[in-house]
């Protein structure tokens, strides 16, 4: 992960935006430690905060063309970066081996229509001064925070986190998953367009278990890429225990040899956090000795949860109930990871959104509807688990690579029948995927029940949560919640004090209409309310909310 801030269509002289921009770009110092960077002509500049995953020692950014006409500043991971050289080789001479400068190449061979030949993570701006015009893009799922806002005189920044922006800018939006931006263009383009979206288009697909294990497989083993420590995160759930799996077998050798050469780090660490006696630690240290790693146990109190909280939303930023729920223990494991020297980590989001694995998809009442409430939950994941993941890691100036978003693995996961995906007497949720990988891992986990993230640490932390602000927060002050804040008024206590922290941090209009604010239950999209009648009425992101799902379900 780095961060960047750029400024383009500058109204005043770049000498006296420079300044600005390194106050700006220092607030997102934590996600880029190793070195900062900065690029400035007439009508642009681009600050950059690296944190080194490959190539550290020449890879600096922005990175300058090899023509020297044009600059780019890239927050994220290109995966097939040699795959690409080898084929554009001759016609860009290369400055480093970066895996980011691949994009230089690509836009001097296709200008913008080359977005869809990157398999990465990835949020960037480019700036050409042939023709003083900026490219800026987004990966395909928004896995990479990025941010674009325009100052009272119409100067256009784009920045990794919203804080960069609070305070200068007057209206701020989240830049798009899957779009990009041109100069002298207002509108958005979207590049990312799958055909799966729509349900007639995989209604009558064939279901492969192999292809799904093979391309998996693959996922992990290419998200592998890296000069520097890595581990996993490995919650004792089902979907981190298989990446953490696939890791093991693919983690003692160099993956940028092909596998010829040894591995830098061939010991694989692996970590979880929870409450004393919670339920994810345990079935981790179970997974964790059945697959041979060395594995981390981050044990945190209730209370050390609490005191982090103002830091959290800080870096979250966020007022999301279920995001700072999830994002605080996360949070306190990133910092332990930080001391042992590791700088990038696989994790296992996303799976759900793809398998319908929460507990509300059992009553999904078609596989039409199932198959839709995937796509929604896909399409707005960049505000929910991919920005928890991102931000939570990178406050501490950790990376974090998720291979079930992975752009090809997602063609497989989302061109399965969607009736094979469906819950029913015969099969609990995600059974293709725990078929898939069913000789990974130990029964009771292959097989354990889907557990938030939230839940799994420990159920103490919600009940403690939910404890605190009854407390916090009284019932006059949810009566007047929609006057006190009019923009996404709290529908709960909970949000409500959170809200009151994000203020704090962010208090302009502009950022509070950049967090989404909608009911839900168990984390599903509010058009599954009407799924249940159970369902209606509620507003608790728990997978507790859900119960009797199983013969053996929450008490």
């Amino acid at each position: 992960m780095c961060g960047i801030v750029c400024a383009f269509d500058l109204k005043d002289t770049s000498d006296n935006i420079r300044p600005n921009i390194l106050k700006m770009v220092k607030k997102v110092r934590h996600r880029g430690p190793d070195w900062s960077g900065i690029y400035s002509s007439n009508n642009a500049i681009m600050a950059h905060e690296r944190l080194a995953i490959v190539d550290p020692t020449s890879g600096k950014q922005p990175i300058i063309s090899d023509d020297n006409k044009k600059a780019i500043a890239v927050n994220g991971e290109i995966y097939n970066h040699l795959e690409l050289r080898n084929k554009y080789a001759s016609d860009y001479k290369f400055k480093t081996n970066s895996d980011c400068e691949i994009i230089l190449a690509l836009y001097k061979k296709s200008k913008y229509d080359f977005l869809n030949e990157l398999n990465g993570i990835f949020s960037f701006a480019l700036y050409d001064s042939d023709n003083d015009t900026y490219f800026i893009a987004r990966d395909h799922m928004g896995i990479i925070p990025l941010y674009i806002g325009w100052d009272n005189k119409g100067t256009l920044y784009v920045a990794s986190e919203l804080k960069s922006l609070e305070g200068v800018c007057s209206k701020i939006e989240l830049f798009p998953p899957g779009h990009y931006l041109v100069s002298h263009n207002n509108d958005y383009k979207k590049w990312y367009t799958p055909e799966w979206v729509e349900y007639d288009n995989v209604s009558n697909a064939t279901t492969s278990i192999k292809d799904l294990h093979d391309s998996l497989s693959s996922a992990v083993k290419r998200q592998l890429m890296s000069d520097v420590p890595y581990g996993v995160l490995l919650s004792g759930g089902l979907d981190s225990s298989i990446t953490s799996a696939l890791a093991k077998r693919f983690s003692s050798k160099r993956i940028e040899s092909g596998d010829t050469q040894d591995a830098w780090w061939p010991q694989l660490h692996s970590f979880s956090v929870g409450l004393e006696g919670s339920p994810d630690l345990k079935a981790a240290k179970l997974v964790s000795k059945h697959i041979g790693t060395i594995h981390h146990e981050i044990i945190f109190t209730v209370q050390e949860g609490m005191d982090a909280l103002r830091d959290v939303i800080y870096h979250l930023e966020t007022y999301d109930i279920t995001t700072i729920r999830a994002s605080t223990p996360m949070y306190l494991m990133a910092r332990a990871i930080k001391s042992l020297g590791i700088k990038m980590v696989l994790s296992g989001e996303g799976a759900d959104e793809l398998f319908g694995g929460y507990l509300y998809f059992h009553k999904a009442p078609s596989s039409e509807e199932f198959h839709n409430e995937t796509v929604r939950k896909l399409n707005k994941l960049h505000q929910y688990d991919c920005l928890r993941a991102n931000k939570s890691l990178a406050a501490w100036g950790i990376e974090g690579r998720v291979p079930f978003l992975d752009k090809e693995f997602m063609e497989v996961a989302m061109n399965i029948n969607p009736k094979d995906k469906m819950i029913n007497n015969d099969r609990i949720e995600k059974w293709v995927l725990r078929k898939a990988f069913e000789e990974y891992l130990p029964k009771e986990v292959l097989w354990r029940q889907k557990e938030q993230f939230s839940d799994g640490v420990g159920y103490s932390w919600i009940d403690s949560l939910k404890d605190l602000v009854s407390k916090e927060i009284s019932d006059k002050q949810m009566k007047l919640a929609s006057k006190r804040y009019p923009i996404n008024p709290p529908q709960n206590k909970e949000e409500f004090y959170y809200r009151t922290i994000f203020e704090e941090h962010y208090p302009s209009d502009a950022a509070a209409k950049s967090v989404p604010s909608v009911p839900s239950v168990a984390c599903s999209s509010p058009q599954a309310l009407e799924w249940d009648e159970s369902f209606k009425n509620q507003n608790d992101p728990s997978g507790r909310s859900i119960s009797n799902v199983h013969n053996k379900s929450y008490e």
